[in-house]
C-alpha cells in the first residue's frame, strides 16, 4: 500500500511549491519505477504501483484540460485533485450500493479467494460480516468526499482562493486520509479476528 501513496505524495510535494510539472512527473515516476523494480525482484504484486501511476496519469490529464481552458497555476493544481475526489465518490456509491442490495462487495473478494464467486451468499452470517466489512472499508473514501468535495467546489467557484483549497485538500488527503485508512484497516482486522467470525455454517442443533 505504501508504494501506492508515495509517488503521488512526491508529485504533489514537488509540484505545489515549485509549479514545475515536468520535475514533479520525473520525481514521482522515478519513485514508482524503483518500487516496480523492487516488487518484480520480490515476485510480489505490482498492483499498487500501477494504481499510483494511474492516479498521477489521470491527474495530469485533468491538469492539461484545465491548462487548455486558460486556467491559472493554482486552478491547474485544483484540477489535479478533482479525479481523486470523483473516483472516491464512485467507489463509495458502488460499495454502499452493494451493501444496500444485499451483495456486499467484500463478499465477491472472499469468493474469489475461495474460488466460489457467490457461494458465500448462502451463509447469512458471512453475508452480514461482509456487509459490515464493506461499510467499514468505504468510510475513509466517503468521509474524504464529504470534506474535500465542498472545499474543491468553494475553490473552483472563488468562495475561497484556489491556492487555499489546494493546500487544505492536500493536507486532508495526506494526514486525515491516512489516519482514516489505518483506522478502517484496524477495524476490519478486528472484525475478522473476533471469535464469532463465521467461517463455516453452524451445525444444526441435535
Amino acid at each position: 500500500m505504501v508504494e501506492a501513496a508515495v509517488p503521488g505524495l512526491i508529485f504533489t510535494a514537488v509540484w505545489l511549491p515549485t509549479d514545475n510539472l515536468r520535475w514533479a512527473l520525473i520525481a514521482s515516476l522515478g519513485v514508482a519505477g524503483v518500487a516496480l523494480v523492487l516488487r518484480l525482484a520480490q515476485r510480489s504484486s505490482v498492483q499498487y504501483v500501477f494504481n499510483a501511476i494511474f492516479g498521477i496519469g489521470i491527474g495530469w490529464v485533468f491538469v492539461q484540460w484545465a491548462e487548455s481552458s486558460g486556467a491559472t497555476e493554482d486552478e491547474k493544481k485544483l484540477a489535479f485533485f478533482l479525479p481523486g475526489i470523483l473516483i472516491s465518490l464512485a467507489y463509495t456509491v458502488v460499495l454502499g450500493g452493494s451493501c444496500l442490495v444485499g451483495w456486499p462487495a467484500l463478499g465477491f473478494m472472499l469468493g474469489a479467494v475461495a474460488e466460489d464467486p457467490v457461494g458465500w451468499h448462502d451463509n447469512p452470517q458471512v453475508v452480514q460480516l461482509c456487509n459490515r466489512l464493506t461499510w467499514v472499508m468505504l468510510l475513509p473514501g466517503a468521509i474524504g468526499v464529504l470534506i474535500q468535495g465542498p472545499i474543491w467546489l468553494m475553490g473552483d467557484r472563488g468562495t475561497i482562493s484556489a491556492d487555499l483549497a489546494v493546500t487544505l485538500i492536500f493536507a486532508l488527503r495526506t494526514v486525515l486520509g491516512w489516519i482514516l485508512r489505518i483506522a478502517s484497516w484496524s477495524a476490519m482486522i478486528w472484525l475478522l479476528a473476533r471469535n464469532a467470525t463465521p467461517l463455516e455454517p453452524e451445525p444444526d442443533a441435535a
